[in-house]
């Protein structure tokens, strides 16, 4: 009988409904709750088909759970092409074809379609833990591709073959990834939904949006500083920058230009870094306060903040000089000037009237207005707090005058009124203050509940300087960490907890392990590519000469794994080895071993040349076949064959 059309036996289905099982449980959370529970319906029935020894059900029934399969998908989803309607159809497939493993081909077909959704979970994740999952399962579907061939090994032993093959191939792997041209950009083509949850900055800010958003342990981006990390007091990393206000909510001017290099003349030493973005799905780029260079394919807002071209739906790198002591706008625009003291027509009368009182008696002294607008917040004895209470129309009078308990955005938001009342330009900026130093690597952690708002203010000579209100009444805020600043009592995100002495080093080593499989695996790109083999000697790299590297390695390691296994399979062959002295003692009395003919009919041919020891060449020959062919060989086989060749003298 064909090997191909082979019935499956029943040790083979179970390899091949524990690989099914293997390839489809991580997706589980990816395709509809439907369809996880019929799938896990059909693995039971695959199950007790195979334990009780029931006939499969008939082709005429299969082909209609097909359709109907396909077409549960297609209304789910509305098509059944794209990524989350392709997987859930393989998963449809996977689950229907083990109802219908007849022959050995079935079950190859099988362990293929396992390997397609071993892939098509990168397609979702590609963290770690997806990784060390999709090992596991091409392990066993590796297992399961030999049993479909010969299911006579031991599980063990199935399983010891596949992670020696697997280990074969690892050296092909990384050769691979490391000298194969890179492509820029995400390998699949994920569609634009993939980061459609990921939290952050939004291009407005009203009361209680960053308070919500600093209850995520989420990481916005990491910070590799190129020399002495700065004083917390100085991380300021900016984002949106808002100047439009209605009364409750600030946002983002829409119409601003845009400024290739940076508009502002530089002062004092710089600060370099690289930083790594988590993806967000908006377009701004955050960057440390002033920013000198812009990354790829970006510019810089007229307001100072880096836009990306298109939308970050990736991790992003980018190479970045900030200059702490830059002036920036002291020429600047009348238009942004303007924009920058609009208030809306009502509300707010306490603040206001303050406002023009500082007006009336400063004049047009903006440096004065700025400092009487920091002494007033220093007296109203404001408390910083997570859980601010909901305020009204008007929200900047209840603020300052009511309840005066807020967070960093009605900090921000009353000190920009109070200045605007006063006739000085004045605008909220968001982003990021300070972060975390991860001592395991050296990187700076920041994360969502560092997200801040604070003040510029348009000082005549002086262009726009940086306030931040929050430190005015929470300078443990800006000086030590946000957890410093929050009250006693106050519910903290988990991860800025610090009670927990053992829970943060272990943070901080999964941070680190996470943050160098997101540069060197994930972030693996064309630019570090070419780092990496420049700093090995190989200049200029392009595709040919990478192609030409690659070709070369993987034939030096194919032959090296070739000459050790040429040389382990007589090594590490007893059964054959004795064999052969046994072969080479008969050679002497002119019986020689054909390499084509088999032990047994050897043994019947050399028995009639030496009739006197036949039933000892007959037992020889027997144990071999034994141990060489049998699904199980047994180690005192072994010994009994070695013992009657050392004994055999033809």
């Amino acid at each position: 009988m064909a090997r191909a059309s082979r019935p499956v036996s029943r040790r083979q289905a179970w390899w091949l409904l524990a690989t099914a099982l293997a390839a489809s449980a991580p997706l589980a959370p990816q395709v509809p709750l439907w369809l996880s529970i019929t799938a896990g319906g059909i693995f039971a029935l695959r199950a007790a088909l195979t334990w009780r020894q029931w006939h499969l059900p008939p082709r005429w029934l299969m082909v209609l759970l097909v359709i109907a399969g396909t077409v549960g998908v297609f209304m789910q989803y509305r098509t059944i092409m794209g990524r989350t309607p392709g997987i859930a159809l393989l998963v449809v497939f996977l689950a229907l074809k083990l109802l219908e493993l007849r022959v050995a081909r079935d079950a190859v077909a099988t362990a293929l379609l396992c390997y397609f959704l071993v892939l098509g979970q990168f397609l979702f994740t590609q963290t770690i833990p997806t990784a060390l999952m999709a090992c596991l399962t091409l392990l066993v579907t590796t297992a399961t591709l030999l049993a479909a061939a010969d299911d006579r090994p031991s599980p063990q032993h199935q399983l010891r073959r596949a992670g020696l093959m697997l280990a074969q191939a690892l050296p092909f792997m990384l050769l691979m990834f490391l000298l194969f041209p890179r492509v820029q950009g995400p390998l699949w083509g994920l569609p634009q939904d993939r980061f459609s949850a990921v939290s952050g900055l939004s291009d407005s800010m009203s009361p209680g949006s960053i308070a919500q958003l600093s209850q995520s342990d989420a990481i916005a981006f990491r910070v590799q500083f190129k020399g002495d990390v700065p004083p917390q007091s100085q991380l300021y990393w900016r984002g949106p920058v808002m100047s439009a206000f209605d009364g409750r909510t600030w946002r983002v001017t829409r119409k601003r230009g845009t400024y290739s290099e940076a508009p502002y003349a530089v002062a004092g030493a710089p600060v370099d870094y690289d930083l790594t973005l988590e993806p967000h799905g908006q377009f701004w780029m955050f960057a440390l306060e002033l920013p000198g260079t812009l990354p790829a394919n970006s510019a810089l807002t007229t307001d100072y903040q880096p836009i990306a071209r298109q939308a970050v739906r990736n991790r992003v790198r980018y190479t970045q000089r900030a200059w702490p002591e830059a002036i920036a706008g002291a020429t600047e625009l009348p238009r942004i000037l303007q924009e920058s003291l609009v208030l809306p027509s009502g509300g707010n009368p306490r603040i206001r009237a303050i406002g023009a009182e500082w007006r009336a008696k400063l004049g047009d002294d903006s440096t004065a207005i700025l400092a009487a607008a920091e002494n007033f917040f220093l007296q109203q004895l404001l408390i910083y707090t997570l859980n601010p209470p909901l305020y009204g129309a008007d929200m900047i009078d209840e603020f300052l005058f009511g309840s005066k308990r807020g967070f960093c955005e009605h900090f921000a938001a009353a000190f920009v009124y109070s200045l605007r009342a006063a006739g000085v330009p004045a605008r909220v900026v968001a982003g990021y203050q300070g972060g975390e130093i991860n001592p395991v690597d050296g990187y700076l952690v920041v994360r969502q509940y560092d997200a801040h708002a604070w003040t510029e203010a348009w000082i005549a000579g002086r262009g726009w300087v940086r306030v931040d209100p929050t430190a005015i009444s929470a300078p443990g805020r800006i000086n030590n960490n946000f957890a410093a600043a929050v009250p006693a009592g106050e519910a903290l995100p988990f991860l800025a907890r610090s009670d927990l002495a053992w829970l943060k080093e272990l943070r901080n080593r999964l941070d680190a392990v996470t943050n160098g499989w997101n540069q060197w695996v994930l972030g693996y790109n064309p630019e570090r590519q070419r780092d990496l083999l420049s700093s090995l000697g190989l200049k200029e790299p392009d595709w040919r000469s990478m192609t030409a590297v690659l070709s070369v390695l993987c034939g030096a390691v194919l032959l090296g794994l070739t000459a050790w296994i040429l040389r382990n399979r007589l090594r590490v062959d007893p059964a054959l080895a004795a064999w052969r002295r046994f072969t080479a003692r008969l050679s002497k009395r002119g019986i020689e071993w054909r390499t084509w003919e088999g032990p047994l009919d050897f043994a019947e041919r050399a028995a009639a040349h030496a009739p006197t020891h036949a039933v000892t060449i007959r037992e020889i020959a027997g144990l071999y076949a034994r141990l060489r062919y049998g699904p199980a060989p047994d180690e005192s086989d072994l010994i009994r064959l070695r013992t009657k060749i050392a004994a055999f003298n033809p």
